[in-house]
């Protein structure tokens, strides 16, 4: 049976001196040993607890600063991405001063027949809501079309909402337009809620959406 540490560094032996030293030697340095291999496991338990409270502040953090609906992308969910346009007479329009409202942008073109064929859905739906706050931004992409058909365009079909004119395609490429036409159905805060690509909207497509930017 083993006797406890204390005791066993305490016997006398009856051996020589130079043996005693030995031994002695032999307990103090095992003594040192496992206080430095306590310590070092100590070390590690708090290393281990730091690295798990970083990762736990790390993750608070990450939730807290989403990027949804702050970052601008032309994307549902997202900050729809600013622009200032002027329309045909020079009056100028900026989208982001526009937030308080729901706004439609519409990408179209003079050449382009779903365009065309959606365009008297749109201008009925905006007769209906504009009361509420709701705005059509009809943004033409002059750059791919012919700017002295836009003005007919307007009257032939009796639009009364803004229409602008992207002359040198910033919106175009900030949309990163694919196809005509594209929407764009932004609600109160100027977050996207819905993108349609293509057309043209129905009139119960349109008022889903609308309502929905309307909330």
């Amino acid at each position: 049976m083993f006797k406890p540490f204390r005791e066993l560094l305490i016997v006398r032996f009856d051996k020589t001196a130079t043996t005693e030293k030995r031994i002695h030697f032999y307990f103090t340095s095992n003594s040192r040993q496992l206080t430095q291999n306590t310590m070092s496991q100590s070390q590690r338990i708090t290393l281990y607890i730091l690295i798990l409270m970083a990762g736990a502040a790390w993750i608070s953090i990450s939730a807290g600063t989403s990027t949804v609906g702050t970052t601008s992308a032309p994307q549902a969910g997202f900050t729809a991405p600013d622009f200032t346009l002027k329309t045909p007479t020079g009056e100028e329009y900026t989208l982001s001063e526009l937030k308080g409202n729901a706004v439609l942008v519409n990408l179209w073109a003079t050449w382009c027949p779903p365009c065309r064929a959606e365009m008297p859905a749109i201008q009925k739906m905006y007769d209906e809501y504009k009361d509420q706050g709701f705005i059509v931004l009809g943004v033409n992409m002059t750059y791919q079309d012919d700017p002295f058909t836009v003005t007919p365009f307007v009257e032939e079909h009796g639009l009364t909402f803004p229409i602008l004119l992207d002359e040198i395609g910033n919106v175009g490429t900030a949309y990163q337009i694919r196809s005509l036409p594209s929407s764009y159905f932004i609600n109160r805060l100027g977050v996207i809620t819905e993108v349609v690509i293509g057309g043209p909207m129905s009139e119960a497509l349109l008022r889903t959406r609308i309502e929905e930017a309307l909330k």
